[in-house]
């Protein structure tokens, strides 16, 4: 494993330090408690997943998948099915190759989610990646609501050596979208990605902006692959699953990026966003730097969830 590796695991573990300690100890009460494999022993499985922001439709899920494999397998102890449900939570979040179709052609990435969850830099983080890849990236700075946000946006353009197409602070968001996306075709760009304005509390201006940036995309980049991903801060758990929910009434969602999984992340929200929503988690961030976004690794994230610190201050598999 790669030091940079390392560390993004270990800031991720850290930071999914408060649901870890909840559901470890929570199952290792009831791991030890129980003797035989029954009714109360899934219940009380349940619970602690429920209480661990995993979500009532995941959990349930999880749990009929425990039951099929325990039955399977024949387990008759309850220890013994701490793996299998790692196995189950595991399965549940797993990403398809085909998740990451927008790099490999030439593709419009929209960028969504309310102020303040790292959208911004969210949208820097990626064209610096892509553009490591050797893709040659446009931004364009549509999020023309907030004050700073285009000044954010260029520092990481610059940081990241790509173009970006920016308007006055209250400029039409669409226009500017209008402006990159001539850009981007004039230059032969391979990913226009799009910064836009996050705002939920009033949805029927957000929906009407949407619609107009998505009617100019269809219009000058008609056969460009298209990618909607909402950010999201992990930190607020069923908040975020709410507000993922609210994007997807006004928008055709492709993928999730979980931020600040370095703070006291509720990290099931990852697991119920995917399941609920049936939208992948692409992307989860632990920090400020672009080696701080990583592509979601759903086998990394769930250990993560169920990893303790070993005296040498290593990581080390509950499991």
């Amino acid at each position: 494993m790669s030091k940079e590796k390392k560390g993004f695991f270990g800031r991720l573990a850290e930071g999914l330090a408060k649901t870890r300690n909840h559901i470890v100890s929570g199952m290792d009460l009831i791991f030890s408690g129980f003797s035989d494999i029954n009714d109360a022993f899934y219940e009380e499985i349940e619970e602690i997943l429920i209480m661990g922001d995993l979500g009532v439709s995941a959990t349930e899920e999880i749990i009929e998948n425990l039951k099929v494999k325990v039955k399977e397998q024949k387990i008759k102890e309850p220890a013994s099915c701490r793996q299998l449900l790692i196995e189950s939570i595991k399965e549940q979040m797993r990403v398809e190759e085909t998740a990451y179709r927008f790099e490999e052609e030439t593709s419009v990435v929209l960028v969504i989610g309310v102020n303040g969850v790292g959208k911004t830099t969210t949208v820097g983080k990626l064209a610096g990646k892509l553009k490591n890849q050797k893709k040659k990236v446009v931004i364009a700075a549509a999020d023309t609501f907030r004050a700073a946000a285009g000044d954010q946006l260029f520092e990481w353009a610059n940081r990241a050596g790509v173009e970006m197409i920016g308007g006055q602070e209250g400029t039409d968001p669409a226009s500017v979208i209008f402006d990159a996306a001539a850009s981007a075709k004039s230059k032969g760009a391979d990913v226009l990605l799009c910064d836009t304005a996050g705002r939920l509390h009033n949805k029927k201006n957000l929906m009407e902006e949407l619609k107009k940036i998505n009617r100019i995309i269809d219009r000058e980049f008609p056969d460009a692959y298209r990618e909607t991903l909402v950010v999201l801060d992990a930190t607020t758990g069923q908040n975020a699953l709410s507000q993922a929910r609210q994007f997807g009434e006004t928008a055709d969602i492709t993928g999730i990026v979980l931020t600040k999984m370095d703070g006291t992340a509720k990290g099931g929200i990852a697991v119920a966003i995917q399941s609920e929503l049936h939208i992948p988690v692409k992307y989860i961030g632990v920090g400020e730097t672009i080696d701080d976004l990583q592509k979601f690794d759903a086998d990394a994230f769930v250990d993560a969830l169920f990893t303790t610190k070993d005296e040498e201050g290593s990581y080390a598999d509950i499991g």
